[in-house]
């Protein structure tokens, strides 16, 4: 095989990789905020950045941190609940990236679980002291509205929003 040849195949592999890592993390974002694991899952953003979800606006890892350990969020938690985030797709170019998935709340009940939430979710993340971070994370309910839409079109060709 040529140098040639040899250089195609690892950028090819170090592209599987970062996607497999931006997919991991992002993969781990709902045991760790359903475990209650404030620090853990703040370390998922960058110190800047941000979270947008529902006319929330958290804007910086601390804010993250506080959400986790906020009463509402610890009394959803004790109560029953899943944070599930079906599979990633990533986009890589270069130290940044661009990922797009689905998600669910599930809240427990006296009846048993319902879903509470049905989510798109659309990431910008930056390789950052040699791991990759959240930069801005936008979440809107799939409830038939243009804007979740948009989320979840721009993102599968890795735009960023």
């Amino acid at each position: 095989m040529s140098d040639t040849g040899i250089a195609e195949i690892e950028r090819r592999l170090g592209r599987i990789e970062d996607e497999r890592a931006i997919e991991r993390m992002i993969a781990s974002y709902g045991p760790l905020v359903d475990a209650g694991a404030a620090e853990a899952t703040g370390e998922l953003w960058a110190d800047e950045g941000g979270y947008d979800v529902e006319g929330w606006s958290m804007r910086s890892r601390a804010d993250v941190v506080a959400m986790v350990r906020s009463d509402a969020h610890q009394g959803l938690i004790t109560r029953g609940c899943c944070h599930f985030l079906g599979p990633a797709v990533a986009t890589v170019d270069g130290d940044s990236a661009v990922a797009v998935c689905e998600s669910i709340l599930v809240r427990k009940r006296d009846d048993g679980f319902t879903v509470a939430r049905a989510g798109a979710n659309h990431f910008r993340l930056q390789r950052i002291d040699r791991r990759w971070q959240i930069v801005a994370r936008t979440t809107r309910a799939l409830d038939g509205q243009a804007e979740a839409r948009e989320l979840l079109s721009a993102g599968i060709p890795g735009a960023a929003r």
